[in-house]
């Protein structure tokens, strides 16, 4: 019989004891034990099982639930008899950073006391035993919300000594999404301020630590030791790169599929499945599935964008939205299927994701929306270079409803394209203007707005926008053949009956090209599309020249001049 699929389900004991669908993963337990690494930090996309593996890590190592041998016979774990024995035997320090979202630094330190409060009231016990001395008990009162920074900074080192006293064994600590503050610093502009508590907090937390045994770290990225890990030699770093637990988090196909058998599924639903939501890579192991994805479509058979709908899009959608023009040229290959070939550091550095594109390469292979198709270049004195893909194709629709909601507030943009098929010039010039000035300073909203880049940003954006919002009849493609301010798209119909569309991007430059306006330079545009002899390939695919519409187009500013051939 089929178990039931719970959605959302946190809590490794509630699918354990109502027997609903889980996937087995309690074999971590023993790779991670038998690691013997003082501190992991292990770092997965969004909703891959992070929080329901340290969940079940409490559970199994957390003397709160000793003899609770039922939430694990029956699984990998419970093979061999000396974890057997190991479960239920550590006090166990288990917190999570994951709703900890302040628009500022106040807001944050105090979200993070809140946590930490929270868990002192497990343990309240602690304040009846007389074991402690006097400088223990007061520090214990000192715990509360009101609590300095510096008290909170030394919290978890202090509940880590008292619980190792009160137990006479040192304990265990497992700290969830420990990156969510930081992720959220860097967007509300404080990140000085919260790496400087971070790194504090961890340096007591995690390396000045007499009283901890071992500790897990989860998150979604690999900040930089030098932003906060700096302290800290005693970590082990598990990234998406790293073969270390790579099948711990996530379903492999092996996996998915026999979940598919289980709940009914057609031999055919297979691969369909796995188009929407294979394609993770950790390590050297490929065919890792979205778990959250899975666990919906299994519930409901329904194809959808579940795991990209959640929340945690807001940075990815910023940095693409605002940031250098080459990455929109980029994501128009990606979005057609091509590939990017970038060099990646898997240290995360924030503060640098405003001005290195690289950087945002790197964050979005981290996050799970880019996969890995191999390896260029992978030299030891050398960054390496990777050839990156879209992970698969939940991942294309989510980019694609991205882009489509970069011009969904102005309609002006729908009606340009309708001017444009229809030929209608002076529509196309009206309602192009509309769009200009409402979505320039959209695509220059980073944190530093380059004037000069300002054209560029928003034709790339705009070139994104043709290609999501005609996808179905039109395969756009984009030489991009030249420097700065000249770019020509052409629109292939799929139906060679349908009009093609050729158009070239200018802007004003007197300087550079003798131009005295901007009619100057949408005529240079157009003269630009003959002269290279655009139309050549489409002709040669049987489109008749009259069914080719040639436009050029002409920025200065905000401004903007279209011209028909």
């Amino acid at each position: 019989m089929a178990r039931r699929v719970a959605i959302g389900v946190q809590d490794y004991a509630s699918l354990i004891e109502k027997n609903c669908f889980y996937i087995d993963k309690t074999g971590f337990i023993k790779d991670w034990w038998e690691s013997e690494d003082a501190v992991t930090l292990i770092t997965r996309p969004r909703r891959f099982g992070k929080t329901i593996t340290m969940n079940m890590c409490d559970y199994f190592f957390s003397n709160k639930y000793a003899g609770r041998s039922d939430l694990f016979e029956g699984l990998d774990i419970w093979k061999e008899e000396k974890f057997r024995k190991l479960q239920g035997t550590y006090p166990v320090i288990f917190l999570s950073f994951a709703g900890v979202k302040g628009k500022n630094y106040e807001d944050t330190i105090i979200g993070i006391k809140k946590q930490i409060v929270e868990i002192y009231s497990n343990y309240s016990y602690l304040k009846d035993y007389d074991g402690f001395d006097g400088n223990e008990k007061r520090a214990l009162e000192n715990i509360k919300e009101e609590m300095s920074d510096t008290d909170s900074e030394y919290a978890l080192k202090l509940l880590s000594n008292l619980l190792a006293k009160y137990y006479d064994k040192k304990v265990l600590i497992f700290l969830d999404e420990y990156d969510t503050p930081l992720q959220e610093a860097y967007i509300g502009g404080y990140w000085d301020e919260m790496t400087a508590f971070i790194r504090s907090l961890f340096n007591n937390t995690f390396k000045t630590n007499p009283s901890m045994e071992r500790a897990i770290m989860t998150g979604i990225t690999r900040v930089s030791k030098e932003s906060i890990f700096s302290d800290l030699n005693n970590l082990t770093v598990v990234t998406t790169t790293s073969d270390k637990y790579a099948t711990d988090f996530g379903f492999t196909e092996e996996e998915v599929f026999a979940a598919l058998d289980e709940q009914g599924y057609k031999a055919e639903d297979k691969d369909e499945v796995k188009l929407w939501y294979d394609g993770f890579t950790f390590g050297s192991h490929r065919d890792i599935y979205n778990p959250w994805s899975i666990t919906y479509f299994l519930d409901c058979g329904k194809y959808d964008t579940y795991w990209a709908n959640t929340s945690g899009n807001g940075l990815v959608g910023h940095l693409i939205q605002s940031g250098d023009p080459n990455i929109k040229m980029d994501f128009e290959k990606l979005i057609t299927g091509g590939c990017v070939e970038v060099p990646i550091d898997e240290q995360i550095v924030f503060d640098q994701l405003d001005s290195n594109i690289n950087a945002i390469w790197s964050l979005l292979l981290a996050t799970g929306y880019l996969k890995c198709e191999s390896i260029i270049q992978d030299s030891p004195r050398e960054v390496p270079i990777y050839k990156l893909l879209l992970t698969n194709f939940e991942v294309k629709r989510m980019f694609e409803k991205m882009v489509g909601g970069w011009f969904e507030k102005d309609r002006s943009f729908n009606e340009f394209v309708k001017a444009m098929f229809n030929r209608d010039l002076r529509g196309m010039n009206t309602y192009m203007n509309k769009v200009a000035l409402n979505t320039f300073s959209y695509f220059d909203a980073g944190k530093k707005p380059s004037e000069k880049e300002e054209p560029e940003k928003f034709y790339h954006g705009f070139v994104l926008g043709l290609l999501v919002d005609n996808a179905k009849n039109y395969v756009v493609k984009s030489n991009r053949e030249s420097g700065y301010g000249r770019y020509d798209v052409v629109l292939e119909p799929k139906n060679k009956n349908d009009v093609a569309v050729i158009i070239e991007f200018k802007v004003y430059d007197k300087e550079y090209d003798n131009e005295d306006d901007l009619k100057d330079t949408a005529a240079n545009a157009l003269a630009q599309i003959e002269e290279k002899k655009y139309a050549a390939d489409l002709i040669t695919q049987g489109i008749s020249e009259d069914r080719i519409l040639k436009y050029g187009f002409a920025f200065k500013g905000k401004k903007c001049l279209i011209v028909a051939g």
